[in-house]
C-alpha cells in the first residue's frame, strides 16, 4: 500500500525525526496507534448506548442486562484475542504483517457495523475481535523492541505512546458520539432523504475511516520500523528454541501475579464504557451554555487526561530514575487511585435521588481514573517487554492483553447491576467495586517485595 508523498507529515506520521529524543520508529507507531484506538474507541463510545435504544429509535432494543452482558463479552475477546495475535506473530508472520493485516480486518469489521442489519452487526464485532488480536498485542512489542535492555527510555517511551492513543481516544467520542447522537446530524440526514434514526451507523463507518488512516500511517513508514519477530517463513518458525531457565520462569511467575491485579483494575475502569455511559445519559445534567451535548462526549474526558498527565509521568519516571516506584509498587498505587474514583461515585449515586447531578462528579471520577490508569497500563505494557523472555515476548504480551480481557467480562458483569432509578443500587455497585480495588493495593503493596525479586532475576 503505498500514499501520496505529499501527505501532511502530522498526519502520517512521518520518522524523519526522532519524537522527544526516542528512536526512530516511535513516531510512526505512535500516529498508526493513535488512528487505531481512533476507530475503536469511537465505535466503543457509542456501542452499548446503541444497544439499548429502542428500536424505533434505530436502535437494537436491548435490556441493560443484556447490553452489559454483550458489552463485556465483546471487549473480553477483543483482548482475549490477542493471546493468538502473540503467538501468530511469534511463530509465523511476525509483528509487522500482523499489525498490517489486523488493520484492514479492523476496518472490514466497522464498516460491517454501518449497514443496519443484525447480521452484520455481529459479523462486525468478529471481525473487530480478530483484528485487534492480530494488531494491538504486537504494536505494543514494536514499541518495546526499539530500546535495547537497560535503555532509561522504556518507560517514558510507553507513557509517550499511550499518549497517542489517547489522542485518538479523545477525537473518538466527539467525532462518532456526535454523528450517532446529535439531533443537528439526525436533521441533516433526515433533510437529504436518509433516515435519521440511522445515524449510528454513522458513526461506526467513521470508525472504519479512522482504521483505514492508520494503515496509511504504517504503511508510509513500514521500512523504518524495526523488526520483531521471524520473517514469516514457517520453517524458521518451527526451529527448536532451548527451554526456559529456572530465572526466566520466575519472572513469568511475576509477570502473572501482576496480570491478576490487572484484572481487577480493568474491571473498574472499564465501567465508563458500559455502567458510566448509561449513567451519564440517564442521570448526569448535559448541557453547555443552554446546549445539549451528547453523553458519549464525556468518554473523551479520560483521553484527554492522559494527554495532560502523561508527559508529567514520563518526565517523572526519568527523572527519578532508579529511584522511581518498582513495576508492583506503581500497580498498588494505581488500584488505590482508582479506588478513590469508585468511592467518589458512591455520593454520586446517592444525590442521583434528588434529580440529574452535576458533570463535575464524573469529571472527578475520570481523573483518578486516568491517574490509575498511568500508574497500571504503560507501566505493565513497558514491564512485559522488559521481563519476558525474548523467544515468547509475544506470547506474553498476549497474556497481558489476556488478563485484560478478564477484566473487561467482569466490568460487563458489574454493569448489569446498574439501574438508573435506584441510587441504593447504584452506591452498592460502586461502593462494592470501592473496597475490592482497595484490598487489591493493601495485598499487592504487602507482597510488592517478593514479587520484585522474583522480577529481577538474572541469568
Amino acid at each position: 500500500m503505498q500514499l501520496d508523498a505529499t501527505a501532511p507529515r502530522v498526519l502520517v506520521g512521518d520518522d524523519a525525526q526522532p519524537l522527544a529524543g526516542h528512536p526512530p520508529g516511535l513516531r510512526t507507531l505512535f500516529f498508526a496507534e493513535m488512528w487505531e484506538r481512533f476507530s475503536y474507541y469511537g465505535m466503543r463510545a457509542i456501542l452499548v448506548l446503541f444497544m439499548v435504544t429502542p428500536v424505533a429509535q434505530g436502535g437494537l432494543g436491548f435490556s441493560t442486562v443484556d447490553a452489559a452482558s454483550l458489552y463485556g463479552t465483546y471487549t473480553m475477546l477483543v483482548y482475549m484475542a490477542s493471546v493468538g495475535g502473540g503467538l501468530i506473530a511469534d511463530r509465523f508472520l511476525g509483528a509487522a504483517r500482523s499489525v498490517f493485516v489486523g488493520g484492514i480486518i479492523i476496518a472490514c469489521g466497522h464498516f460491517s457495523m454501518a449497514a443496519h442489519s443484525l447480521t452484520f452487526f455481529y459479523t462486525g464485532l468478529g471481525l473487530i475481535v480478530i483484528g485487534t488480536g492480530l494488531l494491538k498485542p504486537n504494536i505494543s512489542t514494536m514499541v518495546g523492541s526499539l530500546y535495547a535492555p537497560g535503555d532509561p527510555r522504556r518507560d517514558s517511551g510507553f507513557s509517550l505512546f499511550y499518549m497517542g492513543i489517547n489522542i485518538g481516544a479523545v477525537m473518538a467520542p466527539l467525532v462518532c458520539g456526535w454523528l450517532a447522537e446529535s439531533s443537528t446530524f439526525k436533521d441533516w440526514l433526515a433533510a437529504r432523504g436518509f433516515n435519521p434514526a440511522y445515524s449510528w451507523h454513522w458513526g461506526f463507518a467513521a470508525a472504519g475511516v479512522g482504521m483505514l488512516v492508520g494503515l496509511a500511517v504504517f504503511a508510509r513508514n513500514r521500512a523504518r520500523l524495526p523488526s520483531a519477530g521471524p520473517t514469516g517463513r514457517i520453517s524458521e518458525a518451527a526451529t527448536p528454541q532451548p527451554p526456559l531457565t529456572r530465572n526466566e520462569m520466575m519472572r513469568i511467575v511475576a509477570i502473572t501475579i501482576l496480570f491478576a491485579f490487572t484484572i481487577m483494575f480493568w474491571s473498574a475502569y472499564e465501567q465508563k464504557g458500559a455502567s458510566l455511559n448509561l449513567f451519564a445519559r440517564d442521570l448526569v445534567e448535559r448541557s453547555l451554555f443552554g446546549w445539549d451535548f451528547p453523553a458519549s462526549w464525556l468518554q473523551s474526558l479520560t483521553p484527554l487526561y492522559v494527554i495532560l498527565l502523561a508527559p508529567i509521568f514520563a518526565r517523572l519516571w526519568i527523572g527519578m530514575g532508579d529511584r522511581q516506584p518498582t513495576s508492583s509498587r506503581k500497580f498498588a498505587l494505581g488500584l488505590f487511585a482508582i479506588g478513590i474514583a469508585m468511592f467518589l461515585l458512591v455520593p454520586a449515586s446517592a444525590l442521583t435521588a434528588d434529580g440529574k447531578i452535576s458533570p463535575m462528579w464524573l469529571v472527578a471520577v475520570y481523573f483518578f481514573d486516568v491517574v490509575g490508569e498511568l500508574l497500571v497500563s504503560p507501566v505493565g505494557l513497558s514491564m512485559v517487554t522488559r521481563l519476558s523472555p525474548a523467544k515468547i515476548v509475544g506470547l506474553m504480551m498476549g497474556a497481558w492483553f489476556f488478563a485484560t480481557s478478564l477484566g473487561n467480562k467482569l466490568a460487563g458483569y458489574f454493569s448489569g447491576f446498574f439501574v438508573a432509578n435506584d441510587p441504593g443500587a447504584l452506591m452498592r455497585l460502586y461502593g462494592g467495586i470501592a473496597v475490592m480495588l482497595m484490598v487489591g493495593s493493601f495485598v499487592l503493596a504487602l507482597a510488592a517485595k517478593k514479587i520484585d525479586r522474583m522480577a529481577e532475576a538474572k541469568d
